[in-house]
């Protein structure tokens, strides 16, 4: 798969892996040409093209470089596909009012991107228990045991303008005061499966070189952390997420649509 972008490229990126996971027997090889915005640039991603043939997808605004580059394809019999044109079109009609065709429209430098910045600042800020004084000013707090994907769901949410911290439920170590005095944000319990967990731990100390077979790993235990937990979050009444089937990305599009519903509850 080729993809052309006249900007980041990350919006290809989201939509080829969205198509791609509808089809459990592919395997794509994504070759991805950003910021490509003059023809000696075009050029030269359509010779990798030629040399690797392959699906073509693109985000190209300028007019020039798109009719050279669906010459092109077509020439070389390849397909090609705008990926933004459908939607550009409909969104165009419903407006009644013509595309700007701004190149990286969506990167603008807007109160929306300071605040996703400063999002993430304060997550990494406020990742693993780390500056428990701060807590307060969070939008949303994970809490849960080890290897529940905290920390990488709460920098998904701060690409959303979600402030997250997270804290870690470490067996026999009681939370810190600080989670149960930070009234403002939205604490979720984050909670897992014993079996999936002791997979995800294992996998973890085999990537170390480490003996795969402790207590961290040790089905019992385990099993009373998760138990453990679950009930911690029923006793604090806090919302819970079962991360056991889902991937990082499904757990935080719940994390948000539970900080949207306490908003609009409040």
């Amino acid at each position: 798969m080729h993809l052309i972008s006249d900007a980041t490229g990350e919006t290809l990126a989201s939509v080829a892996k969205a198509a791609c996971a509808q089809f459990e027997d592919a395997d794509p090889i994504e070759h991805l040409y950003a910021l490509v915005r003059t023809g000696r640039q075009l050029d030269r991603a359509l010779r990798e093209i030629e040399a690797a043939p392959g699906l073509v997808m693109f985000t190209l605004m300028n007019e020039d470089l798109r009719a050279r580059l669906e010459e092109r394809c077509r020439k070389m019999a390849m397909p090609c596909v705008a990926v933004l044109d459908g939607t550009l079109g409909e969104l165009s009609r419903y407006l009644g009012r013509e595309q700007t065709h701004r190149t990286a429209g969506q990167h603008q430098l807007d109160e929306a991107y300071f605040q996703r910045i400063e999002a993430l600042n304060y997550t990494m800020a406020h990742d693993d228990g780390q500056n428990l004084e701060g807590l307060g000013e969070a939008d949303v707090i994970l809490v849960g045991v080890s290897r529940t994907s905290k920390t990488p769901t709460c920098m998904y949410l701060a690409n959303r303008g979600v402030k997250a911290a997270n804290v870690p439920l470490v067996p026999d170590v009681p939370l810190p005061e600080e989670l149960y005095q930070a009234k403002g944000p939205l604490i979720i319990g984050i909670t897992v499966s014993a079996d999936r967990l002791i997979q995800v731990r294992r996998n973890r100390l085999l990537s170390l070189n480490e003996s795969a077979e402790t207590g961290y790993t040790d089905p019992d235990e385990v099993k009373r952390e998760v138990v453990g937990a679950r009930r911690l979050f029923t006793k604090a009444g806090w919302p819970v997420i079962d991360v056991s089937r889902r991937s990082i990305e499904e757990t935080a599009a719940a994390a948000f649509n539970l900080l949207q519903d306490a908003r609009t509850e409040t």
